[in-house]
């Protein structure tokens, strides 16, 4: 059945208020939103800027201590994890030639052994630094040759770590460190950089120079070998005004912050100092009873991972940030 004329203009106007209709519809969903914003006040906080690196335990100067001659040990009077003064004895040790005449001499009875030991007299093992002992090689009747490290000192524990050749220009022998343990991951020990190597090494293709860190104290639960983190300290500032790092942009090397001022944000300029990648310092420029506008926590972006970080990728990047 064919649609008279009437039919055909009905049929046109309900088809061009469906269209229509779902244009309505449809456009809301269409607009590209922008970030949400929330309102945060600059918080005191104590921001620093650290280099990583993992290293292990290990003695300053590790001492073997090996016997004048070759004998056997008599007594020993140290224990490992002893401190030690420079020409304490460690053990006492008679020569070979000591040791088979007490032998023969027991064979005769206890008077004629003691007859000998003070006609002979031992030999003694003597610390020639003051340390700690860490390794205890030897035990009473053992026999030893003047190769054999009977004792092992260290006149202290310290770490020694790797710092690649982009940051060893950025540490400095003096700079402060905290210093953590696996075994001890929840303790924070502070030293302080004391020597960094003259001479690099290559690991994995990558040039890199052995730094030592000494902890001001040494805990007691430090051993030998253990790893550690280190996080040596370039830069720090205790008590700053702070605000997270998307709260603060940078237009012509100028820093400011966006502020409510009525129904629009207004532009105010800060002077900042160093970040650390997450929060950065306020100098100037604001108080910490005034809001800042922020992009809202857990914004994200499609498509725009450069908003949804809080800064643009045409920005340029705030010096002194974390690596």
């Amino acid at each position: 059945m064919k649609l008279n004329n009437k039919g055909k203009i009905i049929a046109a106007a309900v088809i061009i208020v469906f269209i229509a209709g779902f244009i309505i519809v449809k456009k809301p969903f269409s607009v590209k939103k922008g970030p949400q914003m929330e309102e945060i006040f600059p918080e005191i906080r104590d921001i620093s800027i650290v280099i990583s690196a993992t290293g292990v335990v290990q003695p300053m100067n590790r001492l073997e201590i090996k016997p004048p001659i070759a004998g056997r040990i008599e007594k020993v009077l140290v224990r490992e994890g002893d401190v030690v003064s420079k020409g304490k004895v460690l053990a006492l040790m008679s020569s070979s030639e000591r040791a088979a005449l007490l032998d023969a001499a027991r064979a005769q009875g206890e008077d004629n052994v003691k007859k000998w030991e003070e006609i002979y007299k031992p030999i003694s093992v003597i610390a020639p630094i003051n340390g700690t002992v860490i390794v205890r090689g030897s035990e009473p009747g053992q026999t030893v040759g003047s190769g054999d490290a009977v004792f092992v000192l260290s006149d202290r524990l310290v770490i020694k770590t790797s710092v690649d050749e982009t940051d060893v220009g950025k540490v400095k022998v003096g700079q402060k460190a905290v210093i953590t343990l696996d075994a001890y991951s929840d303790t924070e020990i502070p030293g302080s950089v004391y020597h960094i190597s003259y001479e690099s090494s290559v690991m994995n293709n990558v040039s890199i120079y052995e730094t030592f860190v000494k902890p001001d104290k040494v805990p007691d639960f430090f051993r030998s070998g253990m790893t550690a983190n280190v996080n040596i300290i370039r830069a720090e500032s205790k008590g700053a005004l702070s605000l997270p790092v998307n709260a603060v942009k940078i237009k012509d090397g100028v820093s400011f912050v966006m502020i409510k001022s009525g129904d629009k944000p207004k532009r105010k300029e800060v002077v900042t100092g160093i970040d650390d990648g997450t929060y950065v310092e306020i100098k100037s420029g604001i108080t910490q009873n005034e809001a800042v506008l922020a992009v809202k926590s857990g914004y994200t972006a499609n498509n725009d991972n450069a908003r949804s970080a809080g800064t643009s990728p045409f920005m340029p990047k705030r010096p002194g940030a974390r690596r």
